[in-house]
């Protein structure tokens, strides 16, 4: 019997947490509740949850923080994070992508709407695969089963939505992939929250997988086009 997924949901609305817990839970999902940013911390530290849904203006500690903060320990590090804003500014958005969020919901929002994007990010990651399957780029491995990505041996820790672009990237090298079609074969839905959160994420990859950096091609005003490795010498 396949386990089912614990939710974790940080929000200090006691409405709006209920009713994303209604949903979640007649989703098929098990919900784990927080009303501030201190106390989620504490939950997903004591059991780590297989997503979180986490609003940006909590009392005391703030979603940013609490993701800067979980993205930080090995043990969280590569739980989805799902943010809720009541922001609309794009630069709040993207200042959240920053900090680790693998994808956000603007309030109000439509709660069918978030619990496709929680499934959307679990089927992700949970799909199954070859067992031993390693996708090899230079000096970059990744074991799809276990979820590890290494560098001439160094494991990177990557969050959930990080890892799935890196392996897209991989898996489809040279060719030219626009914003759009990363939007929808990562993300896995028709995305409406704009191209810059690939932006975002491509330059995370960037800074995380340094020499990915000359790899990864920025096709003007298109996409990206991840480079075949140099053949080694």
């Amino acid at each position: 019997m396949t386990p089912v997924a614990r939710i974790l949901v940080v929000e200090d609305s006691q409405d709006i947490a209920d009713l994303i817990a209604h949903y979640l839970q007649g989703a098929g999902y098990s919900t784990a509740m927080a009303a501030n940013g201190s106390e989620g911390l504490k939950l997903a530290r004591a059991a780590p949850p297989d997503a979180i849904v986490l609003d940006l203006m909590l009392p005391g500690m703030d979603g940013l923080h609490i993701c800067q903060a979980l993205r930080g320990e090995p043990a969280t590090a590569a739980i989805p994070i799902i943010m809720l804003t009541a922001r609309g500014e794009e630069s709040d958005r993207i200042r959240g992508l920053e900090f680790g969020a693998d994808d956000y919901v603007t309030k109000p929002f439509s709660p069918k709407e978030l619990v496709a994007r929680v499934g959307a990010l679990l089927r992700r990651i949970q799909r199954p695969v070859a067992a031993g399957k390693v996708l090899i780029y230079g000096p970059l491995t990744i074991d799809i089963d276990k979820h590890v990505v290494r560098v001439q041996g160094e494991e990177l820790r990557l969050t959930a939505k990080e890892f799935m672009l890196l392996r897209y990237l991989i898996e489809h090298r040279g060719r030219v992939l626009s914003r759009d079609l990363l939007l929808t074969d990562v993300w896995s839905y028709q995305y409406t929250g704009g191209t810059r959160t690939v932006d975002v994420h491509i330059r995370r990859l960037r800074e995380k997988v340094p020499f990915l950096g000359n790899a990864i091609s920025t096709i003007k005003q298109f996409g990206y086009k991840l480079e075949d490795p140099a053949p080694a010498s």
